[in-house]
C-alpha cells in the first residue's frame, strides 16, 4: 500500500498522508514518497496548488523517532525532510487539518502557506512532553505565524489546541465542519486557476522574500520589476483590452 496518496483534479493536486493505522506517522518511506510525488505534481503545468491533508481519523501523528540511529542530527534531517520538500515547494500550498497534528506533524502543517482546520482538529506540541527539543524550525514557524504569546502557550505549556482555538490564535485561517474541510481547502486551491501559473508561482515568491523588508519604498522596488513583467504578459493585455472595450461600448 502507498503510505502518500495523490489526485489531481483541474488545477489542484490533494497530497494525503495515507497511513491511518499508524496515524500517519512520517516515516522515511513516506518521506521518500512525498518527494516523489511532490516532483511529479510540480512538473505537470496544470497544476498550481496544492493541499495537504491525512486519512482520518488523524492529519499527522508526528515523526517515527525510531529512524534517528547512531546519528541523531543526520536521522532527524532526514525524518523532517517529508515536512521540508512541503515547504520547499514553489505551489501555493494548504494544510487541511482533519485530526491530531503532533510534533513533526504540526510542522507539515505550519510549514504551509495557509492552514484550514477542522473542528476534530488537534494541534499538539508535545515536543517537551516525550523529552525531546523542537526542531525542524518549529519554535520559528510557530511564533511568526501567531506570535509569541500563543506558541508559549503550546510549547512550553503544552497547550493543546482544537480548530476553534487555531483559528482564534491565528493558528489556522479558518475553522470548518469535518465533513466541509476538504472541499473547502479544495475551493481556495482552485482560485489560482484564474491566474497564469508563473504568476501565481512569482507571487508565493516575493511573499517570501518581501519578509525581510524594512521600507515601504524597499517593499516598493522588489514588486516593481515582477509586476511590470507580467503587466507585459498576454494574460493581462487581454484582460486590459477587454476592460477598454467594455468602457467604450
Amino acid at each position: 500500500m502507498s503510505l502518500v496518496k495523490l489526485d489531481i483534479t483541474e488545477s489542484v493536486a490533494t497530497l494525503t498522508l495515507n497511513d491511518p493505522d499508524r496515524r500517519n506517522a512520517v516515516t522515511l518511506e513516506m518521506c521518500d514518497e512525498v518527494g516523489a510525488m511532490l516532483d511529479e505534481v510540480e512538473a505537470n503545468p496544470n497544476v498550481k496548488a496544492l493541499v495537504v491533508t491525512g486519512a482520518a481519523p488523524a492529519f499527522c501523528a508526528g515523526a517515527d523517532l525510531t529512524h534517528l540511529g547512531d546519528s541523531e542530527e543526520e536521522g532527524l534531517l532526514a525524518i523532517y525532510e517529508g515536512f521540508l520538500r512541503v515547504g520547499r515547494s514553489p505551489l501555493p500550498t494548504i494544510a487541511a487539518v482533519n485530526g491530531a497534528a503532533v510534533g513533526a506533524g504540526m510542522n507539515l502543517a505550519l510549514i504551509c502557506d495557509v492552514r484550514m482546520a477542522g473542528e476534530s482538529a488537534r494541534f499538539d506540541d508535545r515536543f517537551l512532553q516525550i523529552g525531546i527539543h523542537p526542531g525542524g524550525g518549529h519554535t520559528w514557524m510557530f511564533q511568526n505565524i501567531t506570535g509569541p504569546q500563543a506558541a508559549s502557550a503550546a510549547i512550553l505549556f503544552s497547550e493543546v489546541m482544537d480548530g476553534r482555538e487555531a483559528e482564534r490564535v491565528g493558528l489556522a485561517y479558518r475553522c470548518v465542519p469535518d465533513a466541509e474541510l476538504l472541499p473547502a481547502c479544495q475551493e481556495m486551491a482552485a482560485r489560482t486557476a484564474k491566474a497564469p501559473k508563473e504568476l501565481v508561482l512569482r507571487t508565493k515568491q516575493t511573499m517570501a522574500e518581501i519578509r525581510d523588508v524594512t521600507s515601504q519604498q524597499a517593499a516598493v522596488n522588489m514588486e516593481l520589476g515582477p509586476q511590470a513583467q507580467s503587466a507585459r504578459q498576454p494574460a493581462f493585455k487581454e484582460l486590459l483590452a477587454a476592460l477598454k472595450k467594455k468602457i467604450s461600448s
